[in-house]
């Protein structure tokens, strides 16, 4: 009996977990994120805007207890088994993964401290340096940073007004971003 109870509710949370990842990659893929915003759509830019999304998910659950907090951590660790996958279609060898998964790894959460750091001080022209540092290191400007900061702001907002218990049941919305 408790194996059956123990299972169902098992089930129940991967149904969860995955229907809120599902979200979570769809949000990242958008297209006015690559085509208005000029993101990389590179296997890195798809890690850029993934990590970003997860960030933001993330931050809106940041200090909630209990099965909120669970599903947060759930949701870290499909974002990291995901990565590993994708790192693995990529060609990288099974001995060559974990190096990687650490460098990652160490990349989503120093993004996640920057960002956090100008989502909570409200710092419109900090996130864009940060966004900019991040998605297009490479480019001494990137315009479209201050846009997709833009939308990081309001994205936060966005998922604040959503339901904890409405998450917890896996239903999670993004705003769509607005090309200009």
């Amino acid at each position: 009996m408790f194996q059956r109870l123990f299972g169902r509710q098992r089930q129940a949370n991967r149904a969860i977990t995955d229907a809120l990842y599902t979200r979570i990659v769809a949000a990242a893929r958008q297209e006015p994120l690559y085509s208005a915003w000029n993101v990389p759509d590179t296997p890195l830019g798809r890690f850029e805007m993934l990590s970003l999304h997860m960030f933001l998910f993330q931050h809106r659950l940041r200090g909630e207890q209990g099965p909120p907090a669970e599903i947060a951590q759930l949701l870290i660790d499909e974002f990291f088994l995901d990565v590993d996958h994708s790192l693995r279609e990529l060609g990288i060898s099974d001995v060559g993964v974990p190096k990687r998964m650490k460098k990652l790894a160490k990349m989503f959460y120093g993004r996640t401290e920057a960002y956090r750091a100008a989502v909570e001080g409200s710092d419109r022209a900090g996130l864009a340096a940060a966004l900019a540092r991040n998605v297009r290191p490479e480019d001494a400007s990137w315009p479209e940073a201050s846009a997709l900061a833009d939308y990081v702001l309001g994205a936060d907002v966005f998922l604040k007004a959503q339901q904890t218990s409405d998450i917890c049941a896996g239903r999670l919305e993004y705003p769509a971003p607005k090309a200009a």
